[in-house]
């Protein structure tokens, strides 16, 4: 049997590519040898045009699958790529430059052998460099990408590919049809250009090679096309390679979206350090939920609370003082000296004092201190609550005076109630254990969801809302939340852990620390899924996964923009149809797939809404629930009960689900699984509220 040989695509587009450009370089030194000769070549135009674009091909195929098979994953080496090839073209032309100075008004400054071979050398490079770099400004504009990209890109290759035989229309003439073309093609390039959204995965030194790299590019773009002009009106070369709407139209397409990245990178700069600051925060937030375990001690959660407050404040120095027999213990030092640590103990003894006096331990709030010290001249002091009672104190300081601004405070608040939080539970499992083990867990976990759980709901005069959750247990694994981005921007998540007791009510609290940390960097639902996916995935036991369901509600556009995790579908009630249905969105739970392959699993869509239209969410809890036959309430009697009741508000609507939910189950009203219910209403045009 004979066995074909296998082609390797990279290295034959590259020998194809060399072979069409030695036979474009050998066709118009013939045709100049006939000239000089008074020789008729008897070659057209034309078949250089031909070779012209079996060059573009080539090339255009040898760099897509150079793509292909080397992905680069990081934008920054993709964007030096891009460069380095700019720079060398570049690098080249100016060498072949600065060779022809040298050589003045010689002879062989003025071979026309010769600066046709410069010419063809430049041509080539030129062409990589554009074809290349598009190729790479393609990654880049589909990262994220949507359908509407997808189809402008499309259109953008076809217009190119239209362009590229151009030539045979218009006999490179600059007439209105060649402006025509690239008015046509630089408008869809800048379309194209706005599509950035890889820029702000850089850090911020990232952002600043970008930067460097970016303006190589535009330096080398603008350079290469200022030699192609001088070509054009050169007379030496008797077909003119360079006046091709092809590689114009490229020109200008690089340069617009190196152009658009460079400035969009430029005004990201001031708000790299925040983003990074807030990540910083998110991570260590989440730290201090993941501390909330049985085998983790105190002095573990300490050590990351102090981590934690100082990364978050910039402090030159930290400690924290324990309560313990009346007395304070310093610990957790942090770039302190022994005297310095007593001298700033004397120095803020008397205002700590009357602090501690002046509010009850559950609204004690932190106090900022200007210090008369050499070293240190502001303060920050953070009480530490456990189970009501004041254990201690966290002590930051900083050698400028007002180091410590609202926002520093308010994150350093919420590690301290967290770490609280953590601590207390620490205590009081220890408590249980040596006590009465199991009944006692259950108390500390009812005490945890109750606090995790919201005890009012975010919303504006726009909609109603309200929730209702009850265990099977005495604790249970569903959450519900609300939060508000914006004046017109809502968050409404709900959530459920697999199983039920205890080990659902830790990992809730889990969950309630990572969903508060990732709201507030104002996500798409899409997004929020996937990074809520990536922390739970580090904290959650392997045989645990969770359901979830993300809402976004923009008041001013009157949109829902939705994304799930594997719950159960919600019921949206339309008013004007007078009908509802299930939002059926394809989407895996959190944990169960820990890893980047995630991303294939979430979906995302956006409805709109209209006043009187109902959003009911609920856990599966509610559609499990079986009566004394073993049949399912299901989804079909929600539906139907929202349906007769669409002019009840959301209190009414969330009582008639519960109660019909109760009658259903009958007997003694015990159901098996943990449920919650979500309703909200957006307020009728009869009960609409101007502000």
């Amino acid at each position: 049997m004979i066995r074909l040989p296998k082609f390797h695509i990279g290295k034959l587009t590259l020998l194809l590519s060399l072979l069409v450009w030695l036979a474009l370089l050998f066709v118009d030194l013939v045709r100049i040898f006939g000239i000089i000769n008074s020789l008729e070549s008897g070659i057209s135009s034309e078949i250089t045009w031909v070779l012209e674009i079996l060059f573009f091909i080539c090339v255009y195929f040898f760099y897509t699958h150079s793509l292909e098979k080397n992905k680069q994953k990081n934008f920054l080496e993709m964007v030096w790529r891009g460069a380095s090839t700019g720079v060398f073209a570049s690098g080249i032309a100016l060498v072949i430059e600065l060779f022809y100075f040298s050589l003045g008004d010689s002879k062989l400054g003025g071979d026309p052998f010769l600066k046709n071979l410069f010419y063809h050398i430049n041509f080539a490079l030129t062409t990589i460099f554009l074809i290349s770099t598009a190729l790479l400004w393609k990654t880049l504009i589909l990262y994220q990408k949507t359908k509407q990209v997808v189809k402008q890109w499309q259109a953008f290759e076809f217009a190119l590919l239209v362009a590229m035989f151009f030539v045979f229309f218009n006999k490179n003439n600059l007439d209105y049809s060649f402006i025509f073309g690239l008015v046509i093609l630089l408008i869809i390039s800048a379309v194209l250009a706005g599509n950035l959204k890889w820029i702000p995965y850089l850090n911020f030194k990232e952002k600043w090679k970008s930067l460097l790299f970016l303006f190589l590019i535009l330096v080398s773009s603008a350079f290469l096309f200022t030699r192609f002009l001088a070509y054009s009106n050169a007379e030496i070369y008797q077909v003119n390679l360079t006046d091709n709407l092809f590689l114009i139209a490229l020109f200008g397409f690089i340069f617009l979206y190196g152009l658009f990245s460079f400035l969009v990178t430029l005004f990201n700069l001031p708000t790299s350090s925040v983003f990074e600051q807030k990540l910083t925060e998110t991570i260590n937030f989440q730290r201090l939920s993941q501390s909330i375990k049985p085998e983790e001690n105190e002095e573990q959660v300490l050590d990351i609370l102090m981590d934690s407050c100082m990364s978050a404040s910039y402090a030159d120095g930290a400690w924290l003082d324990i309560h313990e027999e009346g007395k304070n213990i310093p610990t957790q030092l942090r770039f302190m000296e022994n005297k310095d640590l007593d001298e700033l103990t004397k120095l803020m003894h008397a205002p700590v004092e009357e602090w501690e006096k002046s509010s009850p331990v559950s609204l004690l709030q932190p106090l900022s201190l200007r210090l008369d010290h050499l070293k240190f001249q502001s303060a920050l002091v953070v009480p530490l609550v456990i189970n009501n009672q004041k254990t201690g104190q966290i002590l930051l300081v900083k050698e400028v005076r007002d180091g410590f601004n609202k926002e520093m405070i308010g994150i350093i608040s919420t590690f301290s109630r967290q770490a609280s939080i953590a601590v207390e539970n620490h205590r009081l499992l220890n408590q249980a254990i040596r006590n009465e083990r199991y009944q006692e867990e259950l108390k500390i976990a009812q005490r945890v969801q109750k606090s995790l759980l919201p005890t009012r709901l975010d919303h504006p005069d726009t909609f109603e809302i309200c929730a209702y959750s009850n265990a099977a247990d005495e604790v249970g694994g569903d959450y519900y939340d609300t939060f508000e981005l914006s004046e017109e921007k809502y968050v409404l998540i709900m959530g459920d852990v697999s199983g039920k007791g205890t080990s659902a009510a830790f990992h809730m609290a889990q969950m309630k620390g990572i969903f508060q940390s990732l709201i507030q960097l104002d996500l798409s639902p899409a997004q929020f899924m996937i990074q809520a996916n990536s922390a739970l995935g580090r904290c959650l036991s392997k045989n645990h996964f969770i359901t979830a369901s993300i809402f976004l509600i923009n008041t001013q556009s009157k949109q829902i923009c939705h994304s799930r995790a594997g719950h159960v579908p919600t019921l949206f009630y339309k008013s004007e149809e007078k009908k509802s249905e299930f939002l059926m969105l394809d989407g895996l739970g959190l944990g169960i797939l820990r890893n980047r392959q995630y991303e294939n699993h979430v979906q995302e869509k956006t409805i709109d809404y209209k006043e009187g239209d109902i959003l009911v969410m609920f856990t599966d809890g509610i559609v499990e629930a079986k009566n004394q036959k073993g049949q399912q309430f299901g989804f079909e009697r929600i539906r139907s009960l929202v349906e007769m009741h669409p002019e009840k508000s959301p209190k009414e609507i969330q009582n008639i689900l519960i109660d019909t939910l109760h009658d259903f189950v009958g007997g003694n009203g015990m159901i098996d699984d943990d449920y919650s219910l979500m309703v909200v209403k957006f307020h009728p045009p009869t009960h609409h509220t101007k502000k």
